[in-house]
């Protein structure tokens, strides 16, 4: 009998302490009601880098204004995660075809968080009716000599679209003498801020009183440049493989009409749906072309 007693007592024991685990555990996952909110989720205020600049032209956030300014759109970037962690995986998808056509045509480098400000990369047309990455209104994309109309809209073209905006920002950076206000100038275009300029007797971007959405426009641009460039240093934890990236394609020249759209991407075994993915500018299951342009189609390689 002793040696079953024995037996029976290792048994408590073993039941007791797994027991007594588990408390410990279900009390690490489950937190008393009277736990405070500051034991499990801490929201930390951000120390601003002292070396904040757009396209090298510095911040002067020793002014209150301005320091003040800048912390509410790193704040807004920061603590809105699941947005800048979708943010951070569509810019390693669209970066790599922006970076280089902004250095092609003489833009600084930093000039591609504006299109992600401006869009974030979404194939969305926004209330104003602006529209495409770089989210150009029609009058702008015309006047800058890209094509649009019910069949076909160029501003969703994201090369060409980044021609545009290069140059219309080397337009207003020669009218109003800074990269500054030349993104500001993308926000409430070139007549709306030299107008207030020259009213207020001012020069620079950070002394000028502007529309709202215009005085946070430059520092959501400056908020998402700190943030992207040190993504860790806010938070934001992920692998290579959890970003999203471009699948390869291959371009075609069409100088004709394309009566089908669905039939066309069949023959190059996609779906309409995976063909307008890759060729957002087409806006109808059809190709007017009438005039016999040149367009190119990009078929995606497997």
């Amino acid at each position: 009998m002793n040696k079953y007693v024995r037996v029976l007592s290792l048994l408590s024991i073993l039941i007791v302490t797994l027991l007594f685990i588990n408390a410990i555990n279900k009390t690490e996952i489950e937190p008393s009601p009277n736990t405070s909110t500051h034991e499990m989720y801490k929201i930390k205020a951000l120390k601003l880098p002292s070396n904040l600049n757009l396209a090298g032209e510095r911040v002067p956030i020793e002014k209150q204004d301005i320091r003040e300014r800048m912390e509410r759109e790193l704040l807004v970037n920061t603590y809105w995660q699941s947005n800048g962690l979708l943010l951070l995986k569509r810019a390693n998808k669209y970066f790599p075809i922006i970076e280089p056509l902004l250095e092609k045509y003489g833009i600084p480098d930093d000039f591609k968080f504006l299109a992600l400000a401006e869009s974030a990369f979404i194939d969305e047309t926004s209330s104003a009716g602006a529209a495409g990455m770089w989210h150009f209104m029609k009058a702008t994309g015309k006047e800058y000599g890209l094509e649009i109309n019910s069949n076909v809209d160029e501003r969703y073209d994201i090369e060409k679209s980044t021609k545009v905006a290069a140059e219309y920002l080397k337009n207003s950076k020669n009218n109003l003498g800074s990269w500054t206000l030349a993104a500001a100038a993308y926000n409430a275009g070139n007549y709306g801020v030299s107008r207030r300029l020259e009213t207020q007797e001012v020069t620079n971007y950070y002394d000028a009183k502007l529309p709202n959405e215009t005085e946070r426009y430059v520092f959501r641009i400056l908020a998402l440049k700190e943030v992207m460039n040190n993504p860790k240093k806010y938070g934001f934890v992920f692998e290579k493989e959890d970003l999203y990236t471009l699948q390869k394609t291959k371009t075609i020249k069409v100088d004709t009409a394309i009566t089908n759209i669905t039939s066309f991407a069949k023959g190059y075994g996609l779906t309409y749906k995976e063909f307008k993915i890759h060729n957002p500018w087409l806006r109808e299951n059809k190709l007017n072309n009438k005039s016999r342009k040149e367009y190119e189609i990009k078929i995606p390689v497997n």
